[in-house]
């Protein structure tokens, strides 16, 4: 099977602490639902809430994963993540190394 960079996925999410951000890197690869998450550094994150200004140091998860998985990434996520309206964002994959999107694709099937 060719692997095209459109099958493919990278998903963001900011998590509040690194314990959360583990639970949810960690379930996603176990489960096969992501083939690697990156657990990024500490930021910064300035947002509107309820009609509030807020500002939350949070922890950045980046995982790759197929567009067919997206949905049980989504419901992972949710289910693992303490905010009302967790971020999770969907960026499609332009392009990349054959050899790493192939071995994206076999490590979540």
């Amino acid at each position: 099977m060719t692997t095209m960079p459109e099958d493919l996925l990278a998903v963001l999410c900011n998590a509040p602490d690194l314990d959360c951000a583990r639970a949810i890197a960690e379930r996603l690869v176990a489960d096969r639902l992501a083939a690697c998450v990156n657990i990024l550094a500490p930021c910064t994150s300035i947002y509107r809430w309820q009609g509030s200004i807020e500002s939350a140091q949070e922890i950045p998860v980046l995982a790759k994963t197929t567009r067919a998985l997206y949905a049980r990434v989504e419901s992972t996520i949710v289910a693992l993540h303490p905010y009302e309206v967790p971020e999770i964002i969907a960026l499609p994959i332009a392009a990349g190394l054959p050899a790493y999107l192939g071995w994206v694709v076999t490590e979540t099937n």
